[in-house]
C-alpha cells in the first residue's frame, strides 16, 4: 500500500497493553451449586416449591406453573395421605384394612399413567412426568374432602351426615376436575380436548366415589 511506509508512530505515544478476552461479571449465584448447599436448605427449598404448587391447585387458572418445575413429591404425599385415611373402611374385606391402602395407591397412580398415555397418544405437548405431576397435585381437593368426611363421620353417620359429605365431595370433585383441565387444556389439540377431559372426569369420579362411600369399621 503506497504511503504506509511514511507512517510512523511518535515515540511519546506508548504502545503497550494486554490482549485479554472480555468476560462478563459473574454473580455469586451463578457460581453457586445446589450440590454444595446444606441439606436443610435443600429440604426448605423443596417444601416451598411443593407449597406453591398446592396454592396453584387451590386457586386454579390457566397457567404453566405446575409444568415448569414438575415434581412427584406432592402427589406422593397426597396419595399416601388419602390411602391412609381410606384404610380400614367398611369395604368388602374383613381384614385390618391393609388391602385398601394398596387399592387406593394403585388406582391413583395407574389411573394417572393411563390418562397421561391417552393424552400423549392424542397429541399432547407436555411430557409424561409433567402430566403425572398435574394429575397428582390436583388430588389435593379430594384429600381435603376426605379429611372433612372423616371429621363429619365422627359426629355420626345419619342422613344429615351423608348430605354434608355429598356436598363436600361433589364440590371438591368439581374443583379437582377444573383445576387439572385448566393446567392441561392448552397442551392438547383443540379438536381433541373432550377426549382428554373425559378420562380425567372418570379418574376423579372414582376417587370421589371411594371417599363418599367410605364408612369406618
Amino acid at each position: 500500500f503506497a504511503g504506509l511506509a511514511d507512517v510512523s508512530i511518535a515515540e511519546d505515544i506508548p504502545v503497550e497493553g494486554e490482549i485479554t478476552i472480555p468476560v462478563g461479571s459473574h454473580s455469586p449465584d451463578e457460581d453457586y451449586s445446589t450440590l454444595d448447599e446444606p441439606v436443610r436448605d435443600t429440604i426448605v427449598r423443596d417444601l416451598k416449591a411443593v407449597g406453591k404448587k398446592f396454592v396453584h391447585v387451590m386457586y386454579p387458572k390457566k397457567s404453566s406453573a405446575l409444568l415448569r418445575d414438575w415434581d412427584l413429591w406432592g402427589p406422593l404425599v397426597l396419595c399416601v395421605s388419602l390411602a391412609l385415611m381410606l384404610q380400614g373402611g367398611s369395604a368388602d374385606s374383613k381384614e385390618d384394612g391393609g388391602p385398601q391402602f394398596a387399592e387406593v395407591f394403585v388406582i391413583i397412580w395407574f389411573g394417572a399413567v393411563v390418562i397421561t398415555l391417552n393424552s400423549k397418544l392424542l397429541g399432547g405437548t407436555i411430557s409424561f412426568f409433567q402430566s403425572l405431576c398435574v394429575l397428582g397435585y390436583c388430588v389435593l381437593p379430594l384429600t381435603v374432602a376426605m379429611l372433612v368426611c372423616r371429621l363429619v363421620l365422627l359426629a355420626g353417620s345419619g342422613t344429615v351426615s351423608f348430605i354434608i359429605r355429598l356436598i363436600v365431595v361433589v364440590a371438591m370433585f368439581g374443583w379437582s376436575t377444573l383445576a387439572s383441565t385448566a393446567f392441561l387444556a392448552d397442551s392438547q389439540p383443540p379438536n381433541r380436548k373432550a377426549l382428554v377431559v373425559y378420562p380425567i372426569f372418570l379418574f376423579y369420579f372414582v376417587i370421589s366415589w371411594m371417599i363418599l362411600t367410605f364408612t369406618p369399621q
